[in-house]
């Protein structure tokens, strides 16, 4: 969990340190033109360690215990030396891969900002459910589902919500995220599919 810890602290320290700061919360948030057309990449990952609140904090924040720590000691126990590496780099590049379907979509507009670290957090929850599809999952303590259920009711809600549109959240990014941590661990472990397969079947 050491990991783990340090990566919420991390997080939280960047955003209240941005929130005391607005021109420094907003060069770190995922401006999608700025981005594009100035060319300034590294808002894909700084988008990730600021927030709107104290609400978007914590449940990204909550989340991230969980499953972050989950997906720790996992790739510690699988990768060895190698799983803490392996565990931020799969983070990390979520949170990038999340934000570019958004910045293809936004590209030219330059009202458009995005933050938060749910694409990298996404990765991790569908991370776990690879691993431990029969898992009971709880939603914010409230909805308990297998984690195969819950993940499939958060594709087809991101999916639904992302064509929608108008509540100001990024679905695009949770879903890709999503997507992304799925995609990251079969390469890491291919075995993990048949695993997941006769899991479930």
């Amino acid at each position: 969990m050491e990991v783990t810890y340090g990566m919420m602290i991390a997080i939280g320290a960047i955003t209240y340190f941005a929130w005391q700061r607005p021109e420094i919360h907003q060069k770190m948030m995922l401006n999608t033109y700025a981005t594009f057309h100035e060319r300034q990449l590294e808002r894909l990952i700084t988008s990730g360690f600021v927030h709107n609140n104290g609400i978007h904090l914590f449940m990204n924040l909550f989340t991230l215990y969980f499953f972050g720590g989950a997906i720790e000691e996992i790739f510690n126990t699988y990768f060895g030396s190698t799983g803490s590496f392996l565990y931020v780099l799969l983070f990390l590049s979520a949170v990038a891969i999340a934000n570019l379907p958004t910045l293809y979509k936004q590209k030219d507009n330059p009202n458009y900002n995005s933050l938060g670290a749910s694409g990298g957090v996404s990765a991790l929850v569908l991370a776990f459910i690879l691993f431990d599809p029969l898992q009971e999952l709880c939603l914010y303590g409230l909805l308990c589902l297998p984690g195969y259920i819950l993940g499939a009711l958060f594709i087809a809600y991101s999916i639904i919500m992302g064509k929608r549109g108008g509540d100001n959240i990024n679905h695009d990014a949770h879903l890709f995220g999503a997507l992304y941590g799925v995609v990251f661990v079969l390469i890491l472990k291919p075995s993990t599919l048949e695993a997941f397969i006769n899991t479930m079947f």
